[in-house]
């Protein structure tokens, strides 16, 4: 079987490359050869290499930029999964594609189910929802995993930020009042290839994060904690540190559905105790 990876160079991506080789050939196009804002470029290629699994890792990721740039973002979240669905219909292919907690408004303090309402913040959620969306509605086999507060070795993320940042400055002002899961782009991608490998693969909607929940601030004391950096973090409000986007203040999602069929993460302290034991992690 083939196995089309977009994004193989970003955080979930890289993580997967490596892991896909026992379920076939495994092609990664570069963004100059599969270009997400391109239709022409997506059609053309998936008919070239006629895949039986396509996984979609890229995304727009540009939380705040997508308030002043939503085009790009609707082209890349929105509109392009619609595209990649349309295709492996007509293959006959598995769509596996990735989303996020933004989709939801942050309400309450329940951890949010798959078949609860959505009600995006900010456009980066809205042209994740409408990629979902366009996925449910196009493909006939689809697998959808809704993460959240992802970071890894490579890219830009929470976790690369405040090691460098912690080597730089004596304290940080980081927001304690929005709650999730920290989650680790290689446990992403080990849970994909469990999904992936079952006697008869996962499809439908699924929630995907590490176990248990902090604060952003929670989160950044145990990257001091863990690295010995004498930062010291001070907890401050969402209206504190005002962004162009609204984020969520839950973000917990209920992962119930995935731990029943045998798909179950390590809580976030003890994935990123792991992932800092790494030696090639770096500051972003």
């Amino acid at each position: 079987m083939r196995i089309l990876l977009s994004g193989a160079s970003g955080q979930v991506g890289s993580e997967l490359f490596p892991l896909l080789a026992p379920l076939g050939e495994v092609i990664a196009p570069g963004r100059e050869q599969f270009d997400l804002e391109n239709p022409d470029s997506i059609v053309s290629l998936i008919r070239e290499v006629k895949p039986g699994l396509i996984i979609n890792t890229a995304a727009y990721t540009a939380v705040d930029k997508a308030e002043s740039e939503p085009g790009k973002a609707v082209a890349i979240n929105g509109q392009a999964p619609g595209i990649l669905a349309e295709e492996a219909k007509r293959l006959g292919a598995l769509l596996v594609h990735y989303s996020t907690d933004y989709v939801f408004d942050g309400s309450g303090e329940k951890p949010w189910r798959e078949e609860d309402p959505t009600a995006p913040l900010n456009r980066y959620g809205q042209t994740k929802r409408q990629g979902e969306e366009a996925v449910m509605a196009a493909a006939d086999r689809w697998l959808i995993f809704r993460t959240s507060w992802v970071y890894g070795l490579k890219g830009q993320n929470f976790l690369r930020t405040m090691l460098r940042l912690g080597a730089e400055k004596q304290n940080l002002r980081v927001v304690d009042d929005q709650i999730g899961a920290p989650t680790w782009s290689r446990d992403i991608a080990r849970a994909t290839l469990s999904a992936l490998g079952k006697i008869t693969p996962l499809e439908g909607l699924y929630h995907l994060c590490n176990g248990e929940y902090t604060s952003w601030a929670g989160f950044a004391r145990r990257i001091m904690a863990e690295r010995s950096l004498p930062c010291r973090i001070d907890p401050i409000s969402s209206a504190e540190y005002p962004l162009p986007a609204a984020r969520p203040r839950n973000s917990r999602l209920d992962t119930t559905r995935l731990a029943a069929e045998g798909i179950q993460l390590e809580p976030w302290d003890e994935a990123l105790r792991t992932c800092l034991a790494e030696e090639s992690i770096s500051p972003g």
